[in-house]
């Protein structure tokens, strides 16, 4: 896939969290909202020629960028993506954290999109 297709599928997963969130599928919607931090971190891996083939490699991806941009919502916003990525399998965040993290993976996600529109 090319970085262009990553970036569309994060917005897609972006999307499509949001709707799961909205009709009570807390599970599905963690995932998309991990997936959609994922997509956003290849595609400025595959951009780069970043190795970005398991998860230490992406969490190798949002260091870097943190470094080089000082920015550190790459890696806490990858970070607390994780979270909703063991929420899939376990659903064993809780309402507040929901709330509360939701908004950082979307301000992350859509950071990170803003590089590859760059």
């Amino acid at each position: 896939m090319t970085e262009q297709e990553y970036a569309e599928c994060a917005r897609k997963f972006l999307a499509d969290s949001d709707r799961e969130f909205a009709a009570g599928d807390r599970q599905q919607a963690s995932e998309k909202l991990y997936g959609a931090a994922n997509e956003a971190l290849t595609a400025i891996a595959v951009r780069r020629g970043w190795k970005h083939r398991t998860h230490r490699d992406m969490k190798n991806v949002s260091q870097r960028l943190a470094d080089e941009y000082a920015e550190p919502i790459f890696v806490g916003g990858f970070g607390i993506a994780e979270k909703f990525h063991k929420n899939f399998f376990h659903d064993e965040m809780e309402d507040f954290e929901i709330v509360v993290d939701r908004p950082y993976v979307h301000q992350f996600v859509h950071r990170a999109l803003e590089l590859i529109e760059q």
